[in-house]
């Protein structure tokens, strides 16, 4: 008997257990065309026990010649640029710099971002036309009042620490949040900027479809949770009748 309650304690824990994952810094929205202008957020979220976020700096890829951030109460923004090999012509005006990263220091009291909390900063640039087709690396490193530092710079989107990432679009299209892809399109082995692989077939999800996917996935581990209470239950009536 106690063999039957505790299967079927095991399968009600199935059906109640929340679906959890290891949060990475990402952008959002992660999908954008070329030459579009967007707002885009750095989620940044906290990890470390006892600790809090007290500085992200952020590398850019190459192509972004002007950034606007919003100024978030608690820390400062630090606009860092190089300079273009060869200068840009836009709009009758020269462009010789572009930004090279973004430096968000904590300087309280406000913005305090401990474990299991997050914090955006917004960004309003312009994506670079010749990305078309590119996936951007943002590769970057965040570091905690303990003195922990965690560098955000991995291709690889299954590493550990993978590198934020946006994918750009051909020039036109809609800007989008590809859910499950928070880190980005999927990055071969080679690092850095690569051609996106977007299936023909893609589709862009919302929540509601996200919600859909747990029901299913509880529904499933529900019915396997249910199928060894059974088992269990048979199990013992089984060893019942035999003594």
């Amino acid at each position: 008997m106690k063999a039957s309650k505790a299967a079927l304690l095991l399968s009600a824990g199935m059906l109640i257990a929340p679906a959890s994952a290891a949060a990475h810094i990402s952008l959002h929205p992660n999908t954008i065309p070329a030459g579009a202008f967007a707002t885009l957020d750095v989620r940044v979220p906290g990890e470390q026990e006892g600790a809090h976020v007290t500085r992200v700096d952020v590398r850019f890829p190459s192509g972004f010649t002007g950034v606007d951030y919003e100024n978030v109460p608690g820390w400062k923004t630090s606009v860092i640029e190089a300079k273009l090999g060869v200068p840009l012509k836009e709009d009758g005006e020269t462009i010789d710099t572009e930004v090279a990263q973004i430096v968000w220091t904590w300087v309280g009291p406000l913005g305090e971002v401990n474990d299991n909390q997050f914090i955006n900063f917004p960004l309003s640039l312009a994506v670079p036309q010749a990305a078309a087709g590119k996936s951007l690396e943002f590769r970057t490193v965040q570091t905690y009042s303990n003195g922990q530092v965690v560098h955000w710079i991995d291709p690889s989107l299954v590493a550990e620490h993978p590198a934020p990432r946006i994918n750009v679009t051909a020039k036109g299209g809609a800007i989008q949040e590809i859910a499950g892809d928070e880190a980005g399109p999927a990055a071969d082995q080679t690092g850095g900027e690569q051609s996106a692989r977007i299936p023909t077939t893609a589709v862009l999800r919302t929540s509601k479809g996200a919600s859909e996917g747990l029901t299913v996935a509880a529904l499933i581990l529900g019915g396997l949770g249910l199928l060894v209470a059974l088992a269990a239950l048979l199990r013992s009536r089984h060893d019942r009748a035999t003594t």
